[in-house]
């Protein structure tokens, strides 16, 4: 076949493990002239849990993912799938929550704007004015909403308003120095990320990487993870380190530590959209 009339798809499942799952779904590629591009599986015998992702090809037809779709719910039904079909490079509806500290936003303004990642940032919620212009140049809407003790319910109930008019899909909490409420984070479970330095608890409170800088520590690094009502403690996606030595100051630390938040982040939100992440319990499992 010629390669301008394919169209290609990810398929990303899991299912608690039974012998026969790899059968049904190449079995199902095959009946829809498939070829498989990258197959990724893992089956987790400690919690008896089975993980897919498959990028496939095929010839393109009119409501293909659709009738695809179709066809392979009763396969989904009967060995209990939670699955998603849906062709490749899929862009993913994002808002993104950021405070005063701007490098993370302004990472993932870039990547999004040069294609690297497969996003659409539909808003920016900030709760101070500080980024505003930034944002806003590139031709995103930003909506300040200020925080405080008082008015923190109201605040989140806009967000939420934010999230369900503008189609949201994922939430990225790009040091947004606010602590959820439990029961946002119950309503955003599996579709918000945060990143945080990766001192905590070691350091806490303000200035951790001075914190760190005082203790000689050799490796600064940064979380990646979904959020939970656990702070900083959720099931994490992905993490960045690097080594550092007596040499660096402060000041040093912390532009060590924002190349690995900024890097943590937008692995996190790159494998999530790609639907390379699967979340099981506490844990996750990403299929890279």
């Amino acid at each position: 076949m010629e390669p301008n009339n394919e169209v290609e798809h990810i398929l990303a499942l899991h299912c608690p493990e039974r012998p026969g799952i790899v059968h049904a779904v190449s079995g199902f590629l095959l009946e829809q002239e498939r070829d498989i591009v990258e197959l990724k599986q893992f089956g987790d015998r400690q919690s008896g849990h089975f993980f897919m992702r498959v990028h496939v090809a095929g010839p393109d037809v009119d409501g293909l993912t659709e009738s695809m779709q179709a066809a392979f719910s009763p396969i989904a039904e009967e060995l209990d799938l939670t699955w998603r079909l849906e062709p490749l490079g899929t862009r993913r509806r994002v808002l993104i929550m950021v405070s005063k500290f701007g490098h993370c936003l302004n990472d993932l303004l870039y990547r999004s704007r040069m294609g690297e990642l497969p996003i659409d940032i539909v808003a920016v919620v900030s709760n101070h004015p500080d980024h505003q212009d930034l944002v806003e140049w590139h031709n995103i809407p930003f909506f300040h909403v200020p925080v405080t003790a008082d008015t923190k319910p109201a605040a989140e109930e806009r967000l939420m308003e934010l999230v369900d008019q503008l189609d949201v899909e994922l939430v990225v909490l790009a040091r947004y120095m606010q602590v959820l409420s439990d029961e946002l984070t119950r309503r955003l479970n599996g579709r918000a990320i945060n990143i945080h330095h990766s001192f905590l608890p070691s350091f806490k409170g303000a200035k951790p990487y001075h914190q760190a800088h005082a203790r000689g520590v050799k490796t600064v690094g940064a979380t990646a993870h979904y959020v939970n009502a656990e702070l900083d403690e959720g099931p994490i996606i992905s993490q960045q380190v690097v080594e550092v030595d007596h040499t660096y100051s402060a000041d040093d630390l912390v532009t060590a530590g924002r190349d690995t938040e900024r890097k943590a982040l937008s692995n996190a939100v790159r494998w999530h959209c790609e639907g390379r992440v699967f979340l099981h319990g506490n844990r996750t499992v990403v299929l890279k």
